[in-house]
């Protein structure tokens, strides 16, 4: 009985890391046909047959190939999601979002699909739109976390998703600008510096 008390858990984990997985494939198929054919050429049977999955299995999963997309930065925002909680309480919140932000476009961890969803993002309306709706969805998570370090409430208090907004918000410009300027310099780097120019404190 113990031993199937232990066990329980594992299932749904399981599954859920499963799940994760086939998002993840299915994004990151959208990346690479878009990278090999261009964007317009793309459809979403294609995305599934790179994915090794039926078109019924992306549409579990996705609403649009834009939206397909997209999702492969979800990992890259829980990164920035996990390293504003590891920051010590005492810091001081911008100090920590920027810490976060940048942390998530660091080396190693930082990846080429992110250059290419910013790239293509630029030069396709579609999934900019698509981009500025993710955005939002993962500034309401990350607002969660500043509502949880500042003591104010993520639904009531406007300052946790205003900080958590603006944060994404300045990030997403400064990469954009740097995507455009040929990334010369470390994206991290850049990062913190927008941070320290729009800083905002409770």
């Amino acid at each position: 009985m113990s031993t199937a008390a232990r066990r329980e858990p594992a299932g749904p984990g399981l599954r859920e890391r499963k799940k994760r997985a086939t998002r993840t494939a299915l994004s990151l198929a959208a990346l690479r046909l878009a990278a090999e054919r261009g964007w317009a050429a793309v459809r979403v049977e294609d995305i599934a047959a790179e994915a090794g999955v039926s078109p019924r299995t992306f549409n579990n999963y996705f609403s649009s190939k834009e939206e397909a997309v997209m999702a492969s930065g979800a990992d890259r925002a829980e990164r920035v999601r996990e390293e504003l909680a590891a920051r010590p309480p005492e810091e001081p919140l911008w100090d920590a979002l920027t810490h976060a932000f940048a942390a998530a476009l660091a080396e190693p961890s930082f990846d080429p699909a992110t250059v290419l969803r910013a790239r293509l993002a630029l030069t396709h309306s579609q999934l900019a739109a698509e981009q500025v709706r993710f955005e939002a969805r993962m500034a309401a998570i990350l607002a969660t976390e500043i509502a949880r370090r500042t003591g104010t409430d993520a639904e009531r208090d406007l300052y946790p998703r205003l900080a958590a907004t603006l944060a994404f918000t300045t990030c997403r410009l400064t990469f954009e600008h740097w995507v455009r300027g040929g990334g010369d310099t470390p994206a991290a780097d850049a990062v913190r510096r927008a941070m320290r120019r729009v800083r905002v404190d409770p």
